[in-house]
This record gives C-alpha cells, structure tokens and sequence, in this order.
C-alpha cells in the first residue's frame, strides 16, 4: 500500500528531481494555455449541476438590495430590502461567526466575476442584461466614502477588480474598465502604501491614518491584491495596475522566506495566504520573477505535506498550523471547522492550475482533483436566502451544516469554483492537448493544421479507474494527446491505454502520457487507472488514525459512532454493485463508506483509530 508518507516523499523526489533539471528549463518553456469557458461542455452530473445552481441564485438576487450598502455608504437613496447576514451595512451584530454586518457588500464583485465567467459558458441572454443592469446601478454608487473608516478596504477592492475586469474579458462590457478606473480612484486613497500582514501591522498601519472601523476588526488583506492587478494590467487595463500589484507584493514577511525553503506558514489565515500565493504566481508571469515562482512551488510543498488531510484540505479553524505539532491531529476532536471549503478550493485551484500550466507537472492535477472530488464536489447547495456550505467537518464525527450567517464569504467563491471546472479540465500548447481532470465533457478546438476537433470524455471515474475518449476531426490531424498519469496510481501499475482497440504504449514524463500521431474522425482512446487503496495517516507521530482512500477519493464512514475496525477490515471494504458506497465488515457489523458527495445529513468520520 502507498501511504500518505510514501506519497508525499514520492511528491518530494519528484519536484527534487523539478529542479535537478535546472531553471532554465522552465525559463524557456511557454506556459501551457487555458481553453476558453466555451471550449468545455460538462455533460449532467455533479460539477454541471453546481455550476446551472450557483448560477440560477445569483441571477435570482434582488438588484437593489446588491447596491444596497454600496449607496448606502454613498450617501445615496438606497430602496429595496436588505441582502442579510454579512452583506448588510448595518451596525455590527458581533457574534463569534462575523454576525449581521460584518462585510458590507463584499461578495458583489465576485458575484459579477461568476456571472461573467457563466456568460462566457452558455451565452445566455438574460446572464448578460443582468451583469449590463448591476453595472449601471453600480456606477452612481462609486465613491471613497464606502472605503472610508471601512473594516475591510482592500477585501472588498480586490473583488471589485476582479468583478469588472471578468465583465469585460468575458461578457463584452466595454464600460468596465471605465469603472474599474472610477473604482480605483475611491479606494486607493484607503489602501496601506504596501502589502501588510495580517492583525497587528494593520492595526498600526489603521490607528496612524486616524482609521475608526467601529470595532477591532482588522483583518485586511492587501496581500491578495497582485494577483488580480497583474490580471487587469494583462487584459489591458492600464500600465497603472501593474504598478500597484508591485506595490502589494509581500516580499518581506512571506515571499522572500519561502524563496529559500523557509516555512513561516504557521499560524497565517490559511485562504487569503494560500489565495496569495497566486499574486507570486502572476509575478513570475508578468516579470520572469525566480523568486516568485520558487515562494510559490515551496509553499505548495510544505501545504501538501505538512498542512493537509487527505481530502487535500488544509486550515483547521483557518489557520496554518505548526508542522510536527500534532495540530491536524487535535483538530479531529477540537474543532468542527476543518477547512474553509468554496474559498479554499478556490484558491487552491488557481495556485495548482498556475503550477501546472509553469511546470507542465501533473501532480499539481493529481492534488487538483483530491481537493475537487472529496471537498468542494460535495458542498451544500447555495439557497437564495444566503445558506452556504463554509466548512468541511472533519471532527469525529462531522456533519454538513450551513454555516451561521447568511452570505458569508464561501458564497462568493463557490459560483466562481463552479464556472471554473471547464478551464481546469483541458490545457494546451502548440503541440497538442493536456487532459488533466477526468470529467465527463467535450472539449472542441482549432487544431494548428486548421482541423476542427472534438474530444469527448466518458465514464464513471473516480468511482470506476476507465476513463473513454472518442474524437471527430473535420479532417485528419497530427497533435499530442497528453493524458495526466496519477502519481498514486502510476505507483501501483503502469497505466493501460488503448486507440482504436489496440494496446498503445506511451512515454509517461512529469505525470502526463504522450500519445502523438495523426487523428482522424471517430478514433477512440481508453484509458485505465489503477485504483490503489491505501490508508493515509493525519500525520506521522498518529499512524493509527488514518482515512481509508481509493484511487483519488477518500471514502468516509457513514455512522454516528463508527464500529472498532482493524487496518485490514477497511482496505478489505467491498464496493456495493453499482453504488458509490463501500462496506467493511467489522467485529460489530458492517460499516459503511461514501465519498464526501454522497453524504448527505448524516453523520461521517474522515479519520478512523485502527488497531
């Protein structure tokens, strides 16, 4: 069996051997391409469905209640009822949660980067005179008085950015720029004059400027602002939001000690410096930045393999935790907060998607799918009265709850989680196609001969390890298919792929198969994964708390109080025909196993004790 120490030494021999290679490898090599929103069909299931969901409750929100604390902060009438739970401005309701009024308006930009991103999937009519309608209220609300004496300053600019730049890359909207500019005007003068840390430096940086946010909140987070700023400057916003991402890099505190193998994760907000590591991403893209890109590949080490559960997971109660502490493993019965499940996915989505396209290494999508398949996959559903799935609960035992408040920070990332699967699933270069999530879809694109293809991906995997590929072509073509290759699976077997029938051999480099040859029209591709099992401790010093784990999913047991079971009983669990559900037999009966998206109500552990 692999354990979560052999994989993770796999995973550290591998980038080892990343950088034996020498820098200017990566120096030289063009990062792969994304595919565009509209490139992928989803066919119906799980991620198809979160995506019309997600979609469906935003375009369902009261507009005037949207701009509501955005005119109210203007000094402007501001009609309609209010939102609820964070999203108001109202005097704060303080509870342990945020309580009512915590974040004024703050999840309106990501909410108008996700309707982008949905009208750049389906085109869909009412989507663009939806974000057109948001826009033209937005645009009388602009002012510095929402920044001023405000908790969260940069928090919420940074949606902004976001939101705006999006409504112009993907729904036409020429006028975002315009406001994107009015926008930067307003809350520039409320920014710190660099990036900040968290807590303390900000409350030094808010009592010098004379700052009243009515409370002792201060948990700003100009450290995310690069990503998005470079972002802006790349789709041509404006040489002026290249220089302000230079200014929020925070190279001091965090970036400069990763750069040289230092772990100073401990103890830091574990989204908002994960979501940074994507400004060190666009640093390297935009100035060729070796510094950047070493801070991000040795951040993403150390959260892998000294900050993770083995759903992928990471934070418990939000934070970084010291390695070698025992802190993972005193979550289980300390907390029900494990990890902060839409924001953290979407962060870590973005870094491993920035890795993988920098370093063409598909471990990155090896880690990509964990977090899909056993975190966010499985989150509640979004609800219109601003329900949202917030944490994955890996106390023993844990259940699924909304979280307290109504909108909380999660629901502004899990729409735009949702649209983003299309432009995980596919990458490309000038010499073919990289296939790096196994999700039932079609992908269509202009081969470099001019070919109009199609790819489409068939199957029940994770569940089942075959994976089918058909392609039409409008005329043959000569590419390199590039099929990611599990590091968990290429460690049981060598992987079994087949054209046509017939048994291809193919190169496995950096976790992907190469098959390059001239396609033509109705050619089929199968592919077939070992799906090792393997139990995976919380951490070195508790070898017998361990979670069962099949191929890229862990499989959780289903009970209040699960039965005493032996290492051997669960990776002996039987897979029950035709269902998502395994059992082990056990001394006090069967015990029950899902994935965590096929939990419901019910009560589950990640983490058994095994003797």
């Amino acid at each position: 069996m692999l354990s979560r120490r052999s994989f993770l030494e796999y995973a550290g021999l591998t980038a080892a051997a990343l950088c034996a290679r020498g820098s200017e490898q990566h120096e030289a090599a063009r990062p792969l391409h994304e595919f565009g929103y509209r490139d992928v069909e989803l066919a119906p299931g799980l991620a198809q469905t979160q995506f019309e969901q997600t979609q469906s409750v935003l375009l369902s929100l009261n507009e005037d209640s949207l701009l509501k604390p955005w005119r109210l902060r203007a000094g402007l009438p501001a009609p309609g009822p209010d939102l609820g739970g964070w999203y108001d401005e109202v005097p704060l309701d303080k509870t342990e949660s945020g309580g009512h009024g915590f974040a004024p308006g703050h999840c309106f930009g990501q909410w108008l980067s996700a309707l982008a991103r949905g009208y750049a999937v389906n085109h869909d009519a009412s989507t663009r005179a939806k974000l057109e309608r948001l826009l033209a209220l937005y645009k009388p609300a602009i002012s510095g008085r929402f920044y001023t004496n405000f908790r969260f300053p940069a928090y919420n600019y940074d949606k902004m950015v976001i939101g705006l730049i999006d409504a112009h890359e993907f729904a036409g909207m020429a006028q975002a720029y315009r406001l994107l500019e009015r926008t930067t005007n307003a809350a520039e003068p409320h920014l710190p004059p660099h990036a900040l840390d968290r807590d303390e430096p900000q409350r030094r940086w808010r009592k010098a400027m004379n700052e009243d946010t009515g409370n002792d909140y201060t948990w700003d987070e100009p450290y995310t602002l690069p990503e998005n700023l470079y972002l802006a400057w790349e789709r041509g916003a404006g040489d002026r939001y290249r220089k302000l991402a230079e200014r929020f890099l925070l190279d001091e505190t965090y970036f400069d000690p990763l750069s040289e193998n230092k772990n100073v994760l401990a103890n830091h907000h574990a989204y908002s410096f994960c979501n940074a590591l994507s400004s060190a991403m666009q640093a390297y893209l935009a100035d060729g930045s070796r510094k950047h890109l070493s801070a991000a590949s040795n951040a993403f080490e150390m959260i892998t393999a000294t900050q993770s559960f083995a759903t992928g997971g990471w934070g418990p109660n939000e934070s970084f935790v010291a390695p070698g502490s025992g802190a993972l493993y005193d979550s289980l019965t300390g907390t029900h907060r494990g990890f902060e499940t839409p924001c953290g996915s979407y962060a870590h989505f973005k870094l491993t998607r920035y890795l993988l396209r920098v370093t063409q290494d598909g471990r990155y999508g090896d880690s990509m799918e964990r977090v899909l398949y056993n975190t966010v996959l499985g989150a509640k559903r979004l609800q219109p009265d601003g329900r949202a799935f917030y944490y994955s609960d890996y106390h023993s035992p844990g259940r699924k709850v909304y979280f307290p408040d109504a909108w909380p920070c999660c629901s502004g990332t899990l729409p735009q989680v949702a649209a983003d699967y299309r432009i995980l699933a596919y990458f490309h270069d000038s010499g073919g196609v990289f296939v790096n999530l196994y999700l039932p879809s079609t992908l269509r694109w202009t081969s470099s001969d001019g070919a109009q293809v199609a790819l489409t991906q068939t199957g029940n995997y994770p569940v089942e390890g075959k994976i089918t590929m058909r392609l039409r072509a409008s005329r043959p073509s000569t590419f390199a298919l590039r099929l990611r290759i599990p590091g968990w699976s290429a460690a049981r077997a060598a992987p079994h792929i087949r054209i046509n029938g017939e048994r291809a051999p193919a190169p496995v480099q950096t976790g992907f198969a190469s098959i390059k040859r001239r396609w033509k029209d109705g050619d089929s591709v199968e592919l077939e994964l070992a799906l090792p099992v393997r139990l995976e401790a919380v951490d070195p010093s508790h070898p017998s708390t361990v979670a069962l784990v099949r191929g890229p999913l862990v499989l959780f047991a289903v009970a209040e109080n699960p039965p005493a079971v032996t290492r051997q009983q669960l990776l002996s669990a039987v897979q029950l025909p035709g269902q998502a559900t395994w059992r082990a037999a056990t001394a006090s009966g069967a015990l029950l196993l899902r994935p965590f998206y096929g939990i419901g109500e019910e009560k589950y552990s990640t983490y058994l004790s095994v003797s």
